[in-house]
């Protein structure tokens, strides 16, 4: 699994003076109120901060990282949407970007319980409860729906509904959500094939072992564009009836890092910057019929 280039708002120190007040009761109320909020603020000062690398954000991504996830297999350059939106939140948190470190970090051990040799690690890893008991998440960053991926010309790419894709032979990645979602929602005849690798499953639609491969929605439009030609995107599908799927960035469990990356997160909601991240790298999205 696995998005032009990413322009980062260098944001200046903007430091407010407080004006100064005649001393009545009102100040001294202000006073007394002033050094928690300080507390608060200065947590998440970059200083304050307890990093893997002192002075540096360590950010966990698989190799290859795949587009529009990232662009030429490189997280560092700051293109493609996870690379964007990890070099967004850390801009917020005050850090530049030579103060970003990036660390391989394989797709299905980032969630296992135990010590993690980075900060936050940020690969279309989707918020699970499962997941949640042994790893911390953010806030999500970006809600996800599958895409039905087959081969141009073929019995089942012609689907307009989920109940056409039945009788289909499907295949899905191991430890993604894709697996679960073909289950619960298309609920095909014949159990689906289960692969270690995104590329095995794509070499064996190619194979024509398997008429077609569930992914995340933008990584159907990167198979599709660059990896299996003659390919095309059947359809696309929410991955359950109940709460949407969302990618969230993952940490250890009881990292203290948790609230000040939400925070920051939040601002980048909130600025229009994420809608901007967003549409810049993953619009093509938009144009995949609903499978209902």
């Amino acid at each position: 699994m696995r998005r032009p280039s990413l322009l980062l708002a260098s944001g200046a120190l903007v430091l407010a003076a407080a004006a100064c007040a005649p001393a009545d009761d009102t100040s001294t109320t202000a006073s007394a109120a002033s050094p928690a909020g300080s507390a608060a603020a200065n947590a998440c000062a970059k200083e304050s901060l307890k990093l893997t690398t002192p002075g540096k954000l360590t950010i966990g991504t698989d190799k290859p990282a795949y587009e529009p996830w990232f662009k030429d297999d490189d997280p560092s350059n700051g293109q493609g949407f996870e690379s964007a939106v990890a070099y967004a939140v850390a801009q917020k948190m005050g850090f530049t970007k030579d103060e970003v470190a990036w660390s391989v970090v394989p797709f299905d051990s980032s969630y296992a319980p135990g010590p993690k040799q980075f900060d936050f690690d940020i690969n279309q890893i989707s918020i699970t409860p499962g997941r949640a008991k042994a790893v911390d998440f953010s806030k999500g960053y970006y809600t996800v729906k599958q895409g039905v991926v087959a081969l141009d010309g073929t019995k089942f790419a012609s689907a307009t509904t989920l109940a056409e894709l039945k009788d289909a032979k499907i295949g899905v990645q191991a430890g993604t959500t894709a697996l679960q979602a073909v289950q619960s929602v298309i609920q095909p005849t014949h159990d689906p094939s289960v692969f270690n690798q995104q590329v095995d499953a794509i070499n064996a639609m190619k194979n024509k072992q398997i008429d077609a491969i569930v992914v995340d929605l933008p990584t159907a439009f990167y198979v599709t564009a660059a990896q299996v030609k003659g390919s095309k995107i059947v359809g696309q599908f929410a991955a359950n009836s109940g709460e949407p799927e969302e990618f969230g960035l993952l940490f250890q469990k009881g990292s203290p890092l948790v609230s000040c990356v939400d925070k920051a997160l939040g601002e980048v909601k909130s600025s229009g910057e994420l809608a901007q991240i967003e549409s810049q790298w993953l619009t093509a999205a938009a144009g995949a019929p609903e499978l209902k």
